[in-house]
């Protein structure tokens, strides 16, 4: 009663960010120390003399509080004149508290997944229902009947695999009349390839997933290894506490293997501003922020950005711990360049022999130095990028990102670390022929460390120049010469730099031939994916507080560490990445499972136990079923030990899934967003299951699975960007039709029928996306090719089934659709509805050509003039309200 009323009056003057009178309402010690008075504001347990409550209720409108603003109401006075003398006890917000456990109204003991329990097992309830049930009592509510057969499987197909059920699935279902057949069909469809495809658009967008970077340029990104490592993460249904670990720290475990490489990509779908003359460091910074800002979101419900600038508002988070927490992440390897590195490169079955037959080398002469050396061959991770250059002489950068050295250009590298047996690598784009590159420590006249000629082609090449013994960090100069060629003409132009040690048995037969084999592994042009490292300790960065949230005004530098009001940091975990995931989805944090237990139900029944997905904080929605929330949450990490097809069969077996979502005037009234759940979900589909079930009823639908974004039909002219000569080129053959998770997502021109259904850009974690109903909408699923062809393909089975007998052909268009015989008086709309198109085709016979694309036929033909009709009322079926919604 207490907080509300303090956060909606009183804390935007005394709390996180000012701090009026010396007052401030938003941390319990702050609330009872003295203020600029000398004296505290609130006395426990005496309102009478507490300087809080006199302001409140003062005549004088000079100090009357809230200033300038309303009194408050007499009823919220009288509450804290009563917390004040009950001893104004500061409570903890409930979100914050761990769960305790918590007993199922009635009693009951239920076992995982199963239906029934207790005395009232005929009814079919389980350990959810008894929850709601018990709060229908308490709202003059009840469960509805239970939705009809054919209703609930589409509802089951379209929740679990975002598909519809075919024909002969319904038909196998409707037949099954042994005990548990619905169950049965969870289990199937849990099973199902389709599963994984659903669920990862959903953790998609989340994870801001997009096959481009962002910002002007929005270049593509070659990233959808991890698009795939979610929909097999969640095919496997990999446990939620390791889905967690890998994709925050998955480089940190001992021998991470390529998989839990990938997942670290969750990180590495950050933007990057490839725009020239931005400053890297800075779009670093702002990746950085926000993947703390991202696994807050994620994770914990808690809108935790605000604490980059100031104390939270309204929770009990301080400035100072957003730093400690973005120290856990600032020392990743990944910086805003243009190539994306540190990069996970695939080798080929040929290539991954060679990359076998240098471990096997390594291994035989130094056991200990194998991980570096896979580690070298497996990650494109420069320690140097060309601009870290300085000091530069007769030479420039390039777009930012190459340094550029002409004949007697030198530049300086400073500070590199060497333990005598370096090796040095460049990665050049151009040279001119014959150049040479010279190495000298400490300064351009210092001793002559290497020395290595250009190749005389253009490569995109990795060359490698031998270290004499040198230790410890020393500066070293690059020194360009091409004294054959003009000035302007002898140009070297250099990529990255790195170091690494020289394989171990130097002087032994085949020593250099193992040199030159990785040096040529090095060069193979592999695919790739960005992926997330530590810096080595020698590029360790510090984390300062940035003082009002400006990344150029440091304060206090910070170690790493989680906000106190939360639970602590486990004291045997490393202070990494590692540590923190640990923390993350550890039994003691009280946010975790019931952030992800309410965004499951959020999918399932179309909103969360708690409103505000986003946000558990005090600004957020109270939950509806607080100990429903609490006991899945219990239920999911030690039950179902985080197991999200249990949690999934949990929800979808409960009698509040199965009711009908048929509602009357007298439900509406009671319970008009259906809160409590008397009604079965109804609601419209996402944008991606819109697309997807339109082209399974058509039977346009592929089932390939995997691999590079494909681009579909998608209008002329979308894509402008101007700095881009990046163009749509329409994907070939099945790859039109595959799901609308493998469709090539830019971020800066969304593909527009998804955007028209409220897809979001994935520039930032989206959380919840809105839903809303416009025109715009239906002029996508009328006009769209996608949909037209879908409805040319429909017709076509139409006509197949129904012949001249229209209809026959309509009914057979209708349960196409929807699963089930059509209605007398839709019936009787829709062969209005054909006559109608059949009269204006046959008046316009080059318009029914053009809608069936026909374009080779010229003479008239009724065949294709009813074909044309039947194509309308295809197009006008695959409209329905009904077919686009969750019934």
């Amino acid at each position: 009663e207490v907080k509300p009323i303090l956060n909606k009056h009183c804390i935007s003057c005394h709390g996180g960010v000012k701090k009026s009178g010396g007052f401030s309402l938003l941390f319990e010690e702050e609330a009872f120390a003295a203020t600029e008075s000398g004296h505290p504001a609130i006395i426990a347990g005496d309102a009478r003399h507490s300087e809080f409550i006199r302001r409140l209720t003062s005549e004088d409108p000079d100090e009357r509080m809230p200033y300038n603003a309303p009194p408050l109401a007499k009823e919220e006075i009288d509450i804290l004149k009563r917390w004040v003398k009950q001893g104004a006890k500061w409570g903890e917000h409930w979100a914050y508290s761990l769960p305790e456990r918590v007993q199922v109204p009635g009693g009951k003991r239920f076992i995982l997944g199963g239906l029934g329990g207790g005395s009232e097992e005929e009814e079919g309830l389980t350990g959810v229902d008894y929850f709601i049930r018990e709060k229908h009592r308490e709202k003059g509510l009840s469960f509805s009947p239970e939705a009809d057969s054919v209703t609930l499987l589409r509802r089951l197909y379209l929740d679990l695999t975002g598909l519809p059920p075919a024909p002969e699935d319904v038909r196998s279902f409707l037949a099954d009349k042994q005990e548990g057949a619905y169950e049965r069909r969870v289990d199937s469809l849990l099973a199902s390839p389709r599963f994984g495809e659903k669920w990862a658009s959903w953790w998609l967008d989340m994870a801001r997933y997009a096959d481009s970077k962002g910002y002007e340029a929005d270049l593509t990104r070659q990233i959808w290894p991890y698009r795939d490592w979610v929909i097999r993460a969640f095919n496997a249904d990999k446990p939620f506490d390791e889905f967690t670990i890998e994709q925050l720290a998955g480089d940190l475990l001992p021998a991470p293997t390529r998989d839990q490489l990938i997942a670290t990509a969750f990180h590495r779908n950050t933007m990057t501003n490839d725009e020239g003359g931005t400053d890297n460091e800075e779009f670093r910074v702002s990746a950085v922020i926000d993947r703390v800002n991202t696994t807050w979101q994620v994770w914990q419900s808690t809108t935790f950005e605000c604490v980059q600038c100031h104390s939270h508002t309204y929770d009990p988070f301080r400035q100072k711990e957003y730093y400690r927490f973005m120290a856990f992440f600032n020392n990743t390897r990944d910086e805003d360049t243009v190539e994306d590195y540190p990069k996970l490169r695939f080798y080929e079955a040929e290539d991954s022999t060679g990359v076998a037959a240098i471990l096997d080398w390594v291994a035989a002469r130094s056991e200990s130095e194998v991980p570096s050396a896979d580690r070298f061959m497996k990650l494109l991770e420069p320690k140097i990028n060309a601009y870290y250059a300085d000091e530069i002489e007769n030479g420039a950068f390039s777009q930012v990102r190459y340094l550029d050295l002409r004949h007697g250009g030198s530049a300086r590298l400073k500070g590199i670390l060497m333990d005598g047996r370096d090796r040095f690598y460049f990665r050049y784009i151009f040279s001119a022929p014959g150049g040479t590159l010279e190495i000298r420590l400490d300064s351009l006249r210092g001793e002559l460390l290497a020395k290595t000629t250009f190749p005389a082609a253009k490569g995109l090449k990795v060359e490698v120049v031998p270290f004499f013994p040198v230790t410890g960090k020393r500066d070293l100069y690059l020194v360009m010469k091409n004294p054959g060629l003009a000035a302007d003409k002898a140009v070297a132009r250099i990529e990255w730099m790195a170091f690494r040690k020289s394989l171990p048995g130097k002087g032994e037969p085949g020593h250099g031939q193992a040199e030159e084999a990785l040096l040529e592994l090095l060069n193979k042009a592999t695919p790739t994916v960005p992926v997330m490292t530590e810096n080595p300790p020698d590029m360790h960065r510090v984390t300062p507080v940035f003082e009002r949230g400006n990344w150029l005004v440091h304060g206090q530098q910070v170690e790493p560490g989680v906000p106190e009001a939360l639970s602590a940091f486990p004291p045997d975990a490393p202070r990494s990445r590692l540590g923190l995931a640990r923390w993350l989805v550890s039994r003691d944090n009280p946010l975790t499972a019931r952030t992800i237990v309410n965004r499951f139900w959020d999918q399932v029944f179309g909103r969360g136990l708690v409103e505000t997905l986003e946000d558990m904080g005090t600004q957020g929605s109270e939950p509806t079923h607080p100990e429903l929330l609490d006991w899945l949450s219990l239920r999911f990490m030690n039950e179902m030990n985080w197991s999200m097809k249990s949690l999934v069969k949990e929800l979808v077996l409960s009698r509040t899934y199965r009711q009908s979502s048929r509602t009357n005037a007298e439900l509406l009234a009671q319970d008009p967003a259906n809160r409590y759940y008397a009604r079965g979900p109804r609601f419209r589909l996402s944008a991606e299951q819109v697309r997807d079930q339109v082209l399974a009823v058509s039977g346009l639908l592929s089932t390939k699975m995997y691999g590079p974004a494909v681009k579909p039909y998608q209008p002329e002219g979308i894509w402008m960007a101007a700095r881009s000569s990046e163009k749509w080129v329409q994907s070939q053959g099945e790859d039109v039709y595959r799901r609308a998770v493998y469709t090539f997502w830019k971020r800066t021109s969304t593909y527009p029928s998804f955007m028209t259904f409220d897809a979001s850009s994935r520039e930032v974690c989206t959380v919840q996306r809105i839903r809303t109903n416009t025109p715009l909408q239906a002029l996508v699923t009328l006009n769209d090719p996608v949909y037209v062809e879908a409805a040319r393909m429909l017709a076509e089975r139409m006509k197949e089934q129904g012949g001249q007998d229209v209809a026959k052909a309509i009914s057979a268009g209708y349960r196409a659709a929807m699963l089930r015989e059509i209605p007398g008086e839709k019936l009787k709309a829709f062969e209005q509805l054909y006559n109608d198109a059949y009269a204006d085709y046959k008046a316009d016979f080059p318009g029914a050509v053009k809608l069936l694309q026909k374009e080779e036929t010229t003479a008239y033909s009724a065949p294709l003039v009813s074909q044309a009709a039947y194509t309308v009322v295809a197009n006008a079926i695959l409209n329905l309200d009904e077919f686009l919604t969750k019934l």
